[in-house]
């Protein structure tokens, strides 16, 4: 196989010649998605090239997963970083959705 689908770039597995991360292509796929289907949704994307991220997923799926593992974990971080940052900002969207529920009954 042509291992020339993927890149490895700034930490980030990207579709060779674009900025589409192999994790946009990845998630999809998980969740049931067919090639065909992921091809539609990346217009900038040739089916052959999401049919290389796939296959390039499945040959390097444990390395690949504990990229994702790590990326979803320092996501995580960031959000609870910002949560104690912004304290006061979730307070007043966390009122807001209080007072939009209650205004729906």
């Amino acid at each position: 196989m042509d291992e020339g689908y993927i890149v490895s770039q700034d930490g980030c597995y990207r579709i060779a010649g674009t900025r589409v991360s192999l994790d946009s292509l990845v998630y999809p796929f998980l969740e049931g998605l067919s090639a065909e289907s992921i091809a539609r949704s990346f217009p900038v994307l040739t089916l052959e090239q999401v049919y290389g991220a796939i296959t390039y997923y499945l040959a390097h799926r444990e390395e690949v997963d504990a990229h994702l593992r790590a990326e979803e974990a320092d996501f995580e971080q960031k959000r609870q970083h910002s949560r104690i940052a912004n304290a006061d900002l979730y307070a007043r969207i966390q009122a807001a959705r209080i007072s939009r529920e209650a205004s729906k009954r």
